[in-house]
């Protein structure tokens, strides 16, 4: 058996991209938590791994030509495994660039804007004096969101999976498009998007991916509480001179 690759993750979307892509290529893993709500990604481990602080990011013992190589970025792990292994990422260059346009609309559109519309719903501050702020910000994102959403059902007609075959565009979907409803969004409007989402949601390897730290997390911190402004501070509002310091403590 091959050594494990070893994930560094937390209870986020673009954490359970991983685990999906490494359930369905059957690779051996190890979950590595990392309390990004207690800041744990600023220690000067990760960040030898993660450049950017950010979950998730990957070892593999067994990398190219048998050495060790680590890995930041979802879509460039995804990209990773897909070679590694040669399977759900195409060998031909017409295939690969119907993943690749799906899988980089996914990072630059879905996953930031999804991200803020869950932003300014779970964790912005009350603003007392001027809550118009966040209503206009809420509304801005929600309606991207649906924007965005509209395309994906469009894409799925007469498709089962985005890009042809089942892939790692899917992969990189699917934990940011199922929680589209708890983002206020009302799915009838996107019934291909649904039978998308049932048709992943369906298969074994995404359930057991998606329970990988599903526990680690509970519901966002009550507005205005305690918790929600340490929460805040470890993963908001963040400078290079404030993570630095944070990185500084943590050792």
């Amino acid at each position: 058996m091959p050594a494990p690759i070893e994930v560094f993750l937390w209870a986020t979307p673009n954490s359970w991209k991983i685990t999906i892509a490494l359930e369905e290529m059957e690779l051996p893993y190890v979950a590595r938590p990392v309390a990004i709500g207690k800041g744990e990604q600023f220690k000067s481990e990760f960040l030898a791994i993660s450049p950017n602080n950010r979950v998730p990011a990957i070892i593999d013992p067994e990398g190219p030509n048998g050495t060790p190589i680590s890995v930041f970025e979802s879509g460039a792990i995804l990209h990773y495994l897909g070679r590694k292994t040669g399977k759900f990422y195409p060998t031909d260059e017409h295939g690969r660039v119907e993943v690749e346009q799906w899988l980089f609309w996914q990072m630059a559109g879905v996953g930031p804007m999804f991200g803020q519309a869950s932003h300014f719903r779970n964790y912005a501050p009350n603003l007392v004096d001027d809550p118009v702020k966040i209503e206009y910000s809420t509304k801005r994102y929600d309606n991207e969101v649906n924007r965005l959403l509209g395309v994906l059902d469009r894409r799925l007609t007469n498709r089962t999976f985005v890009a042809g075959e089942y892939s790692i565009a899917d992969m990189a979907l699917y934990p940011w498009v199922v929680y589209a409803r708890g983002l206020g969004q009302d799915m009838s409007a996107f019934a291909r998007v649904e039978t998308w989402l049932d048709r992943i949601t369906a298969r074994p390897a995404v359930q057991r991916a998606m329970a990988v730290g599903a526990d680690l997390q509970g519901p966002p911190p009550a507005r205005g509480s305690e918790e929600q402004r340490e929460f805040a501070t470890a993963l908001f509002g963040q400078t290079a001179a404030s993570v630095a310091a944070v990185s500084s403590r943590q050792g």
